[in-house]
């Protein structure tokens, strides 16, 4: 066994791999650049290698600084993570050349695998099913646009090397094929050094689903059950969660006996996963095999009770399996929510800065048997910069069934505090508590047809408001029982049955209620509504407020604001006042600020590089045409005119960084 091991990569995977290597008695070693010198992974490694700039493509892309830290440290092995190294063939062959073992599949399976035309090819020859396409390269867009017809609407346009949603683009015309064609070209080259692009049929309806494969080097394959992916933004997986809630046994060893074939037809070895296209029949097209670990990987580690990282580890140190297929059982059920650093309210654009607050839920084992567990690369203090991947962190939960694991993970959104940037948080808690996807019925389609405006909240339910109320009533009593004792008063100044009046305010409408105490419990009273009963142990100053409603126990996140509360739940955010009945008439006369006219304004929507500007000064332009692209954290993102004008000033220029809100083009009245 690997006495030392070297991680090419940073952030969560990073000190995901350090966890296993060091139960397992290895000792490892960081790379880090200028922008992580702080970076949890390293303070997470024995020992931390420099090696560059922010950029990746002077730091964790750059093979020979890989390759030198190992030399400094006397690495033995090197696990490359997701995505930087992770799928360069070169990398792999180079490290075999130095001496150095790579924790993943041999260079052939890299290559076979990482270019989507090839990958397709074989996987036909294995007996894969595939979907319908053309596997030549695209010469122009006006190539793409005569294949795209000749195929039929809708396409997918692809980069060949491409990997986590970057240079795809769907067309469902001729202009989206042409335009899609030079943006996936533009962000393959950008992302993979590999602009080379091909199409095929889009599959509506489509389900995505994704089969683990294990293999080691003396030929043993298996597969360990599949990965439902659906739950997707922009082609980048957000929701995934194992087993799938619409595979039956005959098609998941169907999915598993074609993935196994597919591995073993380019002699792979370690861990692998092979993504499919379902429709709604059941019929599955091979997509593409990630020649590496999986981002979400924690839920079949949940299911199946296998640590892939070790599996990996020991493949590559030369190990025979030590699991048959016979042996694998999946146990229960497993959810996986990416936590980005992405504003769901600015179209979820992404989001950097310090982490004020991060507080992640409780992990272990809980009253019920559920498991809640988190892999980050984040601290509380630490920084989300906008050279890598907006990812913060990988919450998942398990539990004997899928229902359960789902509101778990409710709840241990409702615990997470992340404070200082945008983050997804009250997204991933809408998709918790969507009908749709309690019941399973879901496609990749599922936020486009879900949220087709974008996504701006959650609308609490008329209960909801009242438990919000109701609580919002309680946390004011607590404070205000506080100040009394400490004055030498008491909770109800003057009144024998201990009633307090209140109006409730929220959206500036009032509501007029009552609350007593009677030592153990508080006593809730709405408009005259049903009673509703509160019991909790929260003191002034907790972010976090526990509370047993009316026998249920809920958590809110708790932030004072005048006269209140700021309360979350549930992808709910609501200000909820406590106000005396004749402050709440005076604050009903208090006039609604507006906020500032932007509308002759582009304005940057998020921290990013401008990369192009497709107008000058004094051009007229019409509703929605292209006006500039901002690239933030490896995505192009198109600004479009939402309505015609002529452009007055252009205060920036290209190769400029912008930050949120910044004045990109200003246009006459």
């Amino acid at each position: 066994m690997f006495k030392k091991i070297l991680v090419a990569n940073r952030g969560e995977i990073a000190c995901r791999v350090f966890k296993t290597a060091k139960r397992m008695g290895i000792a490892t070693v960081a790379v880090y650049s200028d922008a992580d010198r702080n970076a949890l992974h390293v303070d997470m490694a024995d020992e931390a290698v420099f090696i560059g700039p922010a950029a990746a493509a002077e730091s964790y892309l750059v093979i020979d600084k890989i390759v030198d830290a190992c030399k400094q440290t006397g690495a033995e092995a090197v696990h490359p993570g997701y995505g930087f190294l992770s799928e360069r063939a070169e990398f792999s062959a180079r490290l075999a050349k130095e001496g150095i073992a790579f924790i993943g599949p041999p260079p052939g399976a890299i290559e076979a695998m990482g270019d989507k035309i090839t990958s397709k090819k074989i996987a036909a020859e294995a007996g894969v099913s595939t979907v319908p396409g053309v596997m030549g390269l695209i010469d122009d867009a006006e190539h793409a646009v005569r294949i795209a017809s000749e195929i039929g609407y809708p396409v997918m346009i692809k980069a060949s090397a491409g990997g986590g949603g970057k240079g795809m683009r769907i067309a469902w015309n001729d202009d989206e094929a042409r335009e899609g064609f030079e943006r996936s070209k533009s962000e393959a080259a950008s992302s993979f050094g590999d602009d080379r692009i091909f199409i095929e049929k889009f599959v509506t309806e489509p389900r995505h689903i994704e089969i683990q494969v294990l293999a080691d080097t003396k030929g043993h394959c298996i597969y360990l059950g599949e990965r439902e992916c659906s739950i997707q933004r922009r082609n980048q997986k957000v929701i995934e969660e194992a087993p799938s809630p619409f595979l039956d046994e005959e098609t998941r060893k169907a999915m598993g006996e074609q993935a196994v074939a597919l591995a073993k037809a380019v002699d792979y070895a370690s861990a692998g996963t092979v993504e499919f296209i379902v429709d709604k029949d059941r019929n599955f097209y091979f997509l593409e095999m990630n020649t590496r670990l999986q981002v979400e990987h924690p839920v079949t580690e949940l299911i199946t009770g296998v640590d892939l990282v070790e599996q990996m580890i020991r493949v590559a140190a030369g190990e025979t399996l030590s699991l048959a297929q016979d042996d694998v059982t999946l146990n229960g059920w497993a959810i996986e929510s990416r936590l980005y650093a992405e504003d769901p309210f600015r179209n979820f654009l992404p989001s950097i800065g310090r982490l004020t607050r991060y507080r992640p839920p409780q992990e272990g084992t809980g009253s019920d048997g559920h498991i809640v567990r988190n892999d980050t690369g984040v601290f509380e203090g630490g920084e989300i910069s906008m050279f890598y991947d907006p990812m913060i962190a990988k919450l998942c939960t398990w539990a004997s069934d899928r229902n359960t694991a789902v509101e778990r993970m409710a709840d241990a959104l409702d615990c997470f505090e992340v404070e200082g940037i945008g983050h997804n948080i009250p997204f991933l808690s809408a998709v918790m508590d969507h009908d749709r996807f309690r019941s399973g019925n879901i496609t990749t389609a599922f936020i486009a047809e879900e949220y087709p405006d974008g996504f701006s909240g959650v609308e609490p339910d008329r209960q909801l408001i009242a438990d919000l109320s109701a609580v919002a009533m309680v946390l004011d009593a607590i404070e205000t029982e506080r100040r009394e004792k400490t004055s030498g008063g008491r909770f109800a100044q003057g009144d024998p049955a201990g009633q307090v009046e209140r109006t409730i305010r929220m959206d500036r409408e009032n509501t007029g209620a009552t609350i007593t105490h009677d030592g153990e419990a508080y006593v809730v009273t709405i408009a005259a509504s049903d009673a509703i009963c509160l019991k909790t142990g929260w003191q002034p100053g907790e972010t976090l407020a526990s509370v047993d409603i009316d026998g249920t126990i809920s958590v809110f996140k708790v932030d004072p604001v005048p006269g209140g509360y700021r309360l979350r739940h549930r992808g709910v955010d609501a200000c909820v006042q406590v106000l005396s009945n004749r402050v709440a008439e005076l604050a009903a006369l208090m006039p609604e600020k507006l906020p500032p006219d932007t509308s002759k304004m582009l304005l940057c929507p998020m921290p990013g590089l401008v990369v192009a500007l497709h107008v000058e000064e004094g051009a007229e332009v019409e509703e929605g045409q292209s006006l500039a692209i901002v690239e933030a954290m490896k995505m192009e993102n198109v600004l479009r005119a939402e309505r015609a004008g002529k452009v007055a000033r252009i205060p920036v220029a290209v190769g400029d960084s912008l930050a949120v809100d910044e004045v990109i083009m200003e246009f006459e009245g």
